[in-house]
């Protein structure tokens, strides 16, 4: 237990100085060492005095808070003035002296939280003034990023919804801690809580706003006229309200993180962080920093040959390497096609510059990435899509040559452009392919990022589903499904639980085919079609040897 030691006004140090204002003393040489005292402390007060009657002079034109006789604001109680009406204006100006002098008057006041910005530098949104904070916490900001304007907000609607979602994080907190409070059926509250909230969210996103498509596309071909690139799109009726909070908050979340990592100096306003990349005929937005040299990360806009990934300082530059780049289609050897679609391996020991620009180029959109320089010890598996102009990259994974743990994943990126159109799913196949003819289960190498871990959880997700619906046996293990899928049993163990298809019921653990499941799955393959798939048959690739 930590007790706070707060120092009164009536300290014994005041208390001593006060005595040699008040107590007579008899003896001669205490009263001429008083005598002296009383001649230097008048002299001090004097210059006390006249520096307080400047002050408040000043006083009258400009509405500042009580000041002391130093001249100072009064930041703790011992600042305040705590003498009785009958002591002399001396007696309390040598008394604030003596009070300095000792070192007990004036502590310094603790530093406002956004004193730390840099108030040289504005926010580059068109029209605002700086002031406010998309997370709602801050005074100021300095990025698009934390911009309320270019968000469409007010700094007064950031507070109050940041003071909201404060406040369901206290309630869900405190709903926490009373069901673990409940030992008695636990888990069987948790999984009924969970399905209450499944219910309460599939109704709100049936709530959804309509408008009229004619109205809401005038509005928002408005406000893209009126504002061009400097505000964000309008996201309204874009999608349910619940689904555009919850990007809010992931939003408020992430800038509230970057925010922390300002203060404790790992990010710098200012500082060498690439923002936008010229690749091929996309203009990407980067996410996170990555290790570029100081003279390229310094420019913040960087051209790169979407062919062999070197990156250039200007367009001149880049258009006169393509103009001499032979480079099509990644180095290494082919080892899948089918129609545009090709996956090339590529040996981080034979082809260590062009390994290092990919992971340099991928560290850009991957908060989780390490490996950038040390590529020799990894296999690369590239995937691209094929036109007249060349075979232009869609993604990646990276694979360690010798896994001890029998990863089959270390780091997997889908490029910005290709995002959402099931190329990520078709790398995780893939990669579970190359597991399968190896013949060995494998997992992707933790921490997985969050869209990491979301592709896989629905890749997984898919995986069983496809399982159990082609199987018509009564008995089933997790490691059976495991060798036919090449899945880790740990992560489909996980995977069952999240879907609520693993019960344990006298003594034994069961699976659930929950029909419901497997029929949402089947119509939703049927709409998506067969394009996006990996079909083995394609597949020249023997698993390698003696690297």
């Amino acid at each position: 237990m930590f007790l706070t030691l707060k120092r009164n006004a009536g300290s014994s140090s005041e208390g001593t100085e006060d005595s040699d204002f008040s107590a007579e003393h008899t003896d001669s040489s205490e009263s001429d060492a008083h005598a002296v005292r009383n001649t230097r402390l008048t002299r001090s007060s004097l210059r006390l005095s006249r520096n307080s009657q400047d002050l408040k002079e000043s006083a009258d034109h400009d509405e500042t808070p009580p000041r002391t006789p130093t001249g100072n604001a009064p930041s703790s109680e011992s600042d305040i003035d705590m003498s009785s009406p009958n002591v002399s204006h001396d007696e309390s100006l040598a008394k604030e002296l003596s009070l300095k002098e000792s070192g007990l008057a004036h502590r310094p006041k603790r530093r406002r939280f956004h004193e730390s910005y840099n108030f040289n530098m504005k926010c580059p949104t068109p029209g605002c003034n700086s002031l406010g904070h998309l997370t709602g916490k801050h005074e100021r900001h300095f990025s698009i990023s934390g911009c309320p304007l270019y968000h469409n907000l007010s700094a007064d609607e950031c507070k109050v919804k940041a003071s909201s979602r404060d406040k369901h994080v206290e309630e869900r907190t405190l709903s926490q801690r009373q069901n673990e409070n409940r030992h008695s059926a636990r888990q069987q509250a948790q999984m009924e809580r969970q399905l209450r909230y499944k219910e309460k969210v599939t109704e709100m996103r049936r709530k959804r706003n309509s408008v009229p498509l004619k109205e809401q596309k005038d509005k928002y071909t408005e406000h893209r006229q009126t504002h061009g690139s400097s505000r964000e799109p309008l996201l309204e009726n874009i999608t349910s309200d619940y689904d555009l909070e919850l990007f809010r908050k992931a939003q408020a979340r992430a800038l509230d993180d970057l925010e922390k990592l300002r203060l404790q100096g790992q990010v710098t306003e200012g500082g060498n962080m690439i923002k936008t990349i010229l690749f091929g005929r996309y203009e990407l937005d980067t996410w996170y920093h990555s290790p570029y040299p100081e003279e390229y990360a310094r420019l913040g806009r960087l051209y790169m040959c979407e062919f062999c990934l070197k990156y250039m300082k200007s367009q001149t530059i880049l258009r006169r390497h393509m103009a001499k780049c032979v480079w099509k289609h990644p180095p290494g050897d082919e080892v899948y096609r089918k129609g545009a679609i090709s996956v090339f391996e590529v040996d981080g020991k034979k082809n260590k510059i062009y390994c290092q620009n990919l992971c340099l180029l991928a560290k850009l959109f991957l908060d989780h990435k390490t490996l950038y320089y040390d590529v020799e010890p990894f296999l690369f598996y590239v995937m691209t899509e094929a036109d007249n102009t060349g075979c232009h990259l869609v993604g990646y994974f990276s694979k360690e040559k010798n896994s001890f743990l029998n990863y089959n994943v270390s780091c997997i990126l889908t490029m910005p452009q290709y995002m959402r159109q099931g190329y990520g799913k078709m790398l995780i196949d893939f990669s579970y392919l190359l597991s399968k003819v190896e013949e060995k289960v494998g997992s992707p190498e933790r921490p997985l990022s969050d869209l990491g871990l979301i592709s896989y959880r629905s890749y997984w997700k898919e995986v069983l589903l496809h399982y159990l619906y082609n199987f018509q046996g009564k008995e089933i293990s997790i490691k059976e499904i495991s060798q036919e899928t090449a899945v880790n049993p740990v992560d489909i163990v996980s995977t069952l639980q999240s879907l609520q298809m693993l019960k344990y019921w006298k003594g034994k653990h069961l699976i659930l085919k929950r029909q419901d499941l497997i029929d949402d799955w089947k119509t939703k393959e049927a709409k998506r079609g067969s394009n996006k798939t990996i079909d083995p048959t394609s597949l020249k690739w023997s698993p390698p040897k003696g690297i």
